[in-house]
């Protein structure tokens, strides 16, 4: 995931309208706002964009396994792009991996499963 701040300043303000405008926001639109202010204020919507992507794909996509594997992975990106920025977050990182590799093993995907378990390992043991 790459992180830019070459982003429209129409896209932020739609965002966040989308994000405080009346009621509360379907969770396809807050993924989507989420998606661009993480570009801009990566510290305060990285935890939100990759707990929504695990909830969207879990929601949405349970019956995609493809496109809830990718959510899933893009999850697993934001979570790692914000231990990158605040290694104190390991536990964002362990849920998201936790959820990916999961979903790996319910593809039979289980070499991949095995090395998100064994990040997991290394990030609990505090070895990043």
């Amino acid at each position: 995931m790459t992180f830019s701040a070459h982003i429209s300043h129409d896209a932020v303000l739609r965002a966040r309208v989308a994000l405080l405008g009346s009621g509360k926001p379907l969770l396809a639109e807050r993924v989507a706002a989420y998606r661009i202010l993480a570009r801009v204020s990566p510290l305060a919507y990285l935890p939100l964009l990759a707990g929504a992507l695990r909830k969207y794909g879990a929601r949405e996509f349970a019956h995609e396994p493809a496109i809830q594997l990718a959510l899933l992975a893009e999850s697993v990106a934001a979570a790692r792009e914000m231990y990158a920025r605040e290694p104190g977050r390991a536990g964002l990182l362990i849920d998201a991996l936790r959820a990916y590799g999961g979903q790996l093993a319910r593809m039979e995907r289980r070499a991949e499963a095995r090395a998100a378990d064994e990040e997991i390992t290394r990030l609990v043991a505090g070895e990043g």
